[in-house]
This record gives C-alpha cells, sequence and structure tokens, in this order.
C-alpha cells in the first residue's frame, strides 16, 4: 500500500514541478503523470543507486548537494526514454528535480504514518 502512495505522491510531484518550472512538460493526462513517475522511479531505482554509490566521494566532499546532480541527471534522462516527457535544459531539470525531491519529501512524511493495509 505505501509503495502505492510513494507512487502517487511522485506523480503529484512531476504535476506540480510542470506547472512551476518552465521546460518541463508531460504531453498527456493523468495516466501519463503515473507512466512518467513510475519510469522515474524504475530508473532512479535501478541505475540511480549504482550512480549515487559511484558518486559517494562527490556526494560527502559537497555535503550532499551534489545528490541534486545526479538527481537532475536522472529527470533528464527519464525524459530521453519517454516521448510523453519533455525536460528543455539543464536549469530546468535542476528545478524541477529540487521541487520533486522536496514535495516527495512532504509527502512521504503523511504515507510513514498511514497504518499499513
Amino acid at each position: 500500500m505505501r509503495l502505492l502512495a510513494r507512487w502517487g505522491a511522485l506523480a503529484l510531484a512531476f504535476w506540480l514541478a510542470t506547472n512551476i518550472v518552465p521546460g518541463i512538460t508531460v504531453n498527456g493526462g493523468v495516466r501519463t503523470y503515473f507512466w512518467v513517475a513510475l519510469l522515474f522511479g524504475m530508473i532512479n531505482a535501478l541505475l540511480g543507486s549504482f550512480i549515487k554509490i559511484v558518486t559517494l566521494p562527490a556526494t560527502i566532499l559537497t555535503l550532499g548537494l551534489f545528490l541534486i546532480i545526479v538527481n537532475t541527471a536522472m529527470l533528464s534522462l527519464t525524459a530521453r526514454w519517454s516521448d510523453k516527457f519533455d525536460v528543455t535544459g539543464f536549469w530546468s531539470a535542476l528545478w524541477a528535480s529540487v521541487i520533486i525531491s522536496v514535495t516527495t519529501s512532504v509527502l512521504s512524511v503523511f504515507y510513514k504514518k498511514a497504518p499499513l493495509l
């Protein structure tokens, strides 16, 4: 159940990022947001974990700020692999990744307190 809540939170974060950041678009409706969130989650889980381990020294040296660059790269990779999600530049991807990270972090407070069903 929590996995579905996390997936919904990520889809909501993508919706928020597309409404705030110029240069980030999702071409479609609610299903498309869920598809992009699923693709981003899969890329981040499979490839992002490996890249975070490889870049651990840079992350430690920058006190964690390098993770923003890693998340930006994962967001750009998602846009490259999806024909429904478009990112038009590094700065758009950077700000969108910050918004997505903050939104999912805030929403995680709510679904961590939810009972398991």
